[in-house]
């Protein structure tokens, strides 16, 4: 399939490649491993600059889970940077509020910011930069501005309201003049975000002179300092308008910052004829990745059409499955035992790809692993919140209402995303996968001191009691941001990764077995894609939609009649809506030497790959 016409070409390499949802963040990571440094000094800059020009997908109070293969190490490792309830979130606080859900916005859905932890973790025990270094080009643009694209002008748009009205912080963070910034111009972060970098790193070089200590000083100041003592000020002492259709004040603290730490972890792991493909854990929205390549290998799917009704539907039927098991079973494995050994097992995957048809499926099937029965949550909770809820600012991910048209700014539709995702293979061959998400400026009150919002992901943890998935001081809510990392014949082989929320571990699923047919990095995420909606949505107000399948309208007729006649529910969309896919891969030759490879998508005219 190599002489098909793709988007843009495959980069291919030698000494490094990265991919990421934004050019700059690219090219920054790029400078990196230009200048001497490894694939985790060139991630955790790209993450950072991801922060400063995709501030509407994620922010510094954000969370990040990190997939790598350190080739010092020869493994491959998980880094949780997904922070915890507080210890004050307790279901039966939200009952005494009377809610019947975590609100989607403001300042009670707060979870401890994990992104920082993280990547300064991860720079610390695997990258060689300095942290001045890193932080530098974040830095630079955050004070001198950055192109802003159209889609943060239609997000702050639609929370132009909000902002004026309730969120003042925001306003003045966002709204410069009180207007909203105009795509394609500069726009400068708000000023205290530069100012708290800088103080960081003066903090780190006053504690220090050792490039380790003074990285664990940033994060002391960050999780037991000024960071989290403004945190705790702002949580404890305003009271911000939410869905509730009130103002609360919110649940974090500073010692919910102070006790938590990002955690390593050995990632979950499915093997799909030469390839051992990882997630991380139940935490997160991965295995769902994984239940699903599991089914699919007892079907065979890659020998059929990768353009084919049949390979569409046979992918979307694993979804309905996988999904319905991730609202069973998935949760915090330090609170709750999840049979992840029994859910990634070749006899329940056989069991449960009997369950697919030549017809589609109109049920939420969750199966029994290990002979456990299954409890689902409250699947008509959207309907009882939507009655009494203010849903003018709080729908979806990022949680903001439908983007207005910028009919006077641009004549394209534009392309709403969620999250971000980052993939870089440097000259060693150590490899990093990562989706950074939160902290969207949208979605709760930038902090004046600081400059920043703290992330909104505990919306995604339930408040009916003990299921999996429910509510518990200290306890990670499952999130839905799932990097992936890829063996070929046990040698690290991939990294790639989407926003997307809950299509990430669709769109990624269809790349991958596309790419294992024969088609190359770009070609498979080139390809016309879709998702299924077939489950209650991740984020507020959790809305149920069964056996919807939307497609992109670059499916031929004849493809989008059969799934029709199938059964599906089919939606038809614009021709480039589906997928935010980013990937990077090396091929190790005989001798030792790499070719490394990258592709970025096409969609939203955003992403980019670079190599060299």
């Amino acid at each position: 399939m190599s002489d098909a016409f793709t988007t843009r070409p495959e980069i291919k390499g030698t000494m490094g490649v990265v991919s990421s949802t934004h050019w700059l963040a690219s090219q920054t990571a790029m400078g990196v491993l230009e200048r001497g440094g490894n694939a985790f000094d060139a991630a955790v800059a790209g993450g950072f600059v991801l922060q400063i020009v995709e501030p509407h997908l994620n922010g510094p109070g954000g969370e990040v889970p990190v997939l790598f293969w350190s080739n010092a190490e020869k493994r491959m490792r998980s880094l949780s940077g997904q922070g915890c309830a507080p210890e004050l979130a307790t279901i039966g606080y939200f009952r005494e509020l009377g809610v019947s859900q975590i609100p989607g916005i403001g300042l009670l859905p707060a979870t401890v910011p994990g992104a920082f932890g993280a990547w300064l973790t991860l720079l610390r025990d695997y990258g060689s930069w300095e942290l001045a270094d890193v932080l530098l080009p974040a830095i630079e643009y955050a004070t001198n501005g950055f192109p802003i694209v159209p889609r943060v002008s239609a997000a702050i748009l639609a929370v132009a309201p909000l902002f004026r009205d309730e969120w003042t912080s925001s306003r003045e963070a966002w709204m410069p003049g009180g207007k909203i910034p105009r795509p394609d111009r500069l726009l400068k972060s708000p000023p205290a975000l530069a100012q708290t970098y800088r103080r960081l790193i003066e903090h780190a070089r006053s504690r220090s002179t050792d490039r380790a200590e003074q990285i664990n000083a940033a994060l002391d100041a960050w999780y037991r300092g000024f960071v989290a003592d403004e945190i705790d000020t702002f949580y404890r002492e305003q009271r911000i308008w939410d869905t509730t259709g009130n103002r609360n004040a919110g649940l974090l603290r500073k010692s919910d910052l102070a006790e938590w730490h990002p955690a390593y972890e050995d990632p979950l792991t499915v093997d799909y004829g030469r390839y051992t493909v990882a997630k991380c854990g139940t935490w997160s929205q991965g295995p769902v990745h994984l239940q699903q390549l599991a089914m699919l290998r007892e079907l065979g799917v890659e020998n059929q059409d990768p353009l084919s009704a049949s390979f569409v539907h046979t992918i979307a039927e694993s979804a309905k499955l996988a999904f319905a098991d991730r609202l069973a079973w998935y949760g915090d494995p330090a609170f709750t035992s999840v049979p992840i050994t029994d859910l990634l097992s070749q006899p329940y995957a056989r069991e449960r790809a009997a369950l697919i048809s030549a017809a589609a499926n109109r049920e939420i099937r969750p199966g029994a692993p290990g002979g456990a029965m299954p409890r689902l949550p409250d699947l008509s909770i959207a309907e009882r919140t939507l009655k009494d809820a203010d849903v003018r600012y709080g729908v979806g991910e990022p949680t903001f209402a439908s983007l207005p048209p910028l009919d006077r700014w641009i004549d394209e539709e534009l392309f709403v995303g969620d999250t971000c995702h980052l993939d870089v293979i440097d000259r060693f061959g150590n490899m990093v996968s990562a989706t950074p998400s939160g902290g969207w400026l949208a979605a709760s009150p930038t902090i004046p001191a600081l400059g920043f919002a703290i992330t909104t992901r505990l919306q995604m943890a339930w408040l009916d009691d003990g299921l999996p998935g429910s509510l518990a001081p200290k306890k990670r809510p499952t999130t839905t941001l799932s990097p992936g990392l890829v063996l070929r014949d046990g040698q690290p082989y991939m990294c790639f990764g989407t926003p997307g929320g809950d299509q990430q571990d669709q769109w990624t699923v269809a790349f991958l077995i596309r790419h294992m047919q024969g088609m190359n990095l770009q070609e498979a995420i080139d390809c016309p894609a879709w998702h299924i909606e077939h489950f209650p949505a991740s984020f507020w107000p959790r809305p149920v939609k069964l056996n919807r399948l939307i497609l992109e309208d670059r499916f031929p007729d004849q493809v989008i009649e059969a799934l029709r006649h199938a059964g599906h529910d089919v939606s038809v969309g614009p021709a480039w809506s589906e997928g935010r896919i980013t990937a990077c891969a090396q091929e190790i030759l005989s001798g030792g030497e790499r070719i490394l490879r990258a592709a970025a998508n096409p969609r939203g005219m955003q992403g980019y790959a670079v190599g060299r």
